[in-house]
């Protein structure tokens, strides 16, 4: 689609050019949010009657902007969030975060205007871009930390050393204390059993256990032909 610039627009253009952009981002963002008209006949020629009104509200705008600029940038502000021991956030500190905290200070910002592509996920220093006009951007800071502590430190530049590696480093001395405990008592190796070529080895079966039988007991008769003496 076609469209007629009515403002400065990062990577598009100026006022009053003309350019094709997709259908979904002309529909969903240009034309809603008044950046843009479609470009036909009818709209060109509304565009040069309203060419003059729109280039005095534009350096009005961009005036109020550059004095709130110059308020604004380098501006530091503090997010304390609850993260994980290699310092990624348990969730992210949004537009909709920053625009709230800007505001706190008296800085009339809206989530649109903090251009930040993606969330902030990790504790540290980051550099955040505020469009207060299509032609000002100033660069607030925000230092996300999990106390304010430690989020002072961030903002003045210290370098923070995850838990993760202070914990690592506090396993690795238990395990070569353990290591160094064990070393006093390591068993002696076993000596293995060596034969020698010609040896033979033998298995020797068990004996058949012995039965022990009682005496067999009897009468024995004498006979003879001539009695006994007594």
């Amino acid at each position: 689609m076609e469209v007629i610039l009515l403002e400065r627009v990062a990577k598009l253009g100026q006022m009053g050019d003309v350019v094709r952009v997709k259908d979904g981002f002309a529909r969903n963002y240009l034309l809603p949010k008044g950046k843009a008209l479609r470009a036909t006949k009818e709209n060109r020629s509304r565009f040069e009657n309203m060419k003059v009104e729109l280039e005095a509200r534009n350096l009005e705008q961009k005036g109020e902007a550059e004095q709130i600029a110059q308020k604004l940038n380098g501006q530091s502000f503090t997010v304390l969030r609850q993260a994980a021991e290699g310092g990624q956030l348990y969730g992210s500190v949004s537009p909709r975060d920053l625009a709230a905290l800007v505001s706190e200070r008296g800085f009339a910002v809206t989530r649109a205007q903090i251009a930040l592509h993606a969330p902030i996920k990790a504790i540290g220093l980051h550099k955040v871009p505020v469009l207060l006009h299509p032609e000002v951007e100033v660069m607030v800071s925000v230092a996300v930390g999990r106390n304010a502590d430690e989020a002072e430190r961030i903002a003045r530049g210290e370098e923070i050393t995850p838990v993760r590696e202070e914990a690592d480093e506090a396993q690795g001395e238990a395990e070569a204390a353990a290591a160094a405990e064990e070393a006093f008592f390591v068993p002696e190796p076993e000596v293995p059993l060596v034969l020698e070529p010609d040896e033979a080895l033998f298995v020797l079966e068990p004996e058949e256990p012995l039965v022990f039988e009682p005496p067999a007991i009897g009468v024995v008769i004498i006979v003879a032909a001539e009695p006994l003496p007594v």
